[in-house]
């Protein structure tokens, strides 16, 4: 039943990730829609208490931050066959690359986006390095194999897709073939395209109101 599954969201924010991999998943989920007063109220802060989107409760347990909620989902949903199974060697590049997007390039895209650049003499203290440093090692992963663990689409190009997709659009991931490459390949699938539709849809429909 969709109330197993709740899905917190807001179409203009890092839930349109969630949505790519509820969509991919196939299980039936009732979206709640979060403005940025109601995920203050106490009610949702009991949910997440950071006050942000996505969140999916899920027959009881609460999952928060766009990574853990694909990664999660891969796991409660085997049948999706979106994560390799434990004792499959490519779990290692899954893991690797799901947390890579999640940490470096995450910090590393934030700070290019507000213009906060690492001292060169203190790239050891920050956990990314350089922007440099973090799109070459991304450069080369996407490059070896046509998903991010071998020939297997998986959570993990979810969420990395998106982040290079949003990147790129919003100018904090420079555009290389490599990138572009792999962003359309995974942004094709049609679970990627529904959920599209679906925020793109909810945007339109907020437009009006707010223009009243």
């Amino acid at each position: 039943m969709s109330e197993d599954l709740v899905f917190y969201t807001n179409p203009m924010s890092r839930g349109r990730i969630a949505r790519w991999m509820l969509e991919e998943v196939g299980a039936p989920y009732r979206t709640e829609i979060m403005d940025w007063t109601s995920v203050r109220t106490p009610a949702y802060l009991a949910i997440n208490p950071m006050g942000k989107v996505p969140a999916i409760a899920h027959r009881g347990n609460v999952v928060t931050e766009a990574a853990a909620i694909c990664a999660y989902l891969a796991d409660a949903f085997p049948e999706a066959g979106l994560a390799p199974p434990p004792g499959d060697p490519r779990r290692a590049p899954y893991y690797r690359w799901l947390f890579f997007a999640a940490g470096p390039v995450e910090a590393a895209v934030t700070n290019t986006a507000m213009g906060f650049i690492v001292p060169p003499d203190r790239e050891i203290m920050a956990g990314y390095g350089s922007p440099a440093r973090v799109m070459a090692a991304l450069e080369t992963a996407i490059s070896t194999t046509p998903y991010i663990s071998g020939d297997t689409f998986t959570a993990a190009d979810v969420y990395l897709g998106a982040q290079i997709g949003w990147g790129m659009q919003f100018g904090s991931i420079e555009k290389r073939p490599a990138f572009e490459a792999y962003a359309e390949r995974v942004s094709s699938r049609p679970a990627a395209v529904r959920a599209r539709e679906i925020d793109d849809a909810l945007i339109a429909a907020q437009a009006p109101a707010a223009n009243d």
